[in-house]
């Protein structure tokens, strides 16, 4: 997952984008910045996530507390 943050340039990511990075669908992706957990900004018209919102996500413990 972190590795395709580590070898890309890229400064924003698609929710499309964000939700293959995360393993996760394109709405739970929509429902967080819904939200407020996830931030996302408007660029030609499309939201977008900022690679540094991305990151800090990823660094992040699970609220569970990551226990399976």
């Amino acid at each position: 997952m972190r590795s395709a943050l580590r070898t890309s340039d890229r400064s924003t990511y698609t929710l499309r984008q964000t939700a293959s990075i995360l393993g996760v669908e394109t709405a739970t992706v929509s429902r967080a910045v819904r939200i407020g957990n996830l931030r996302a900004v408007l660029r030609r018209g499309r939201l977008v996530v900022p690679a540094n919102s991305l990151t800090r996500l990823l660094g992040e413990p699970a609220e569970n507390g990551g226990g399976r």
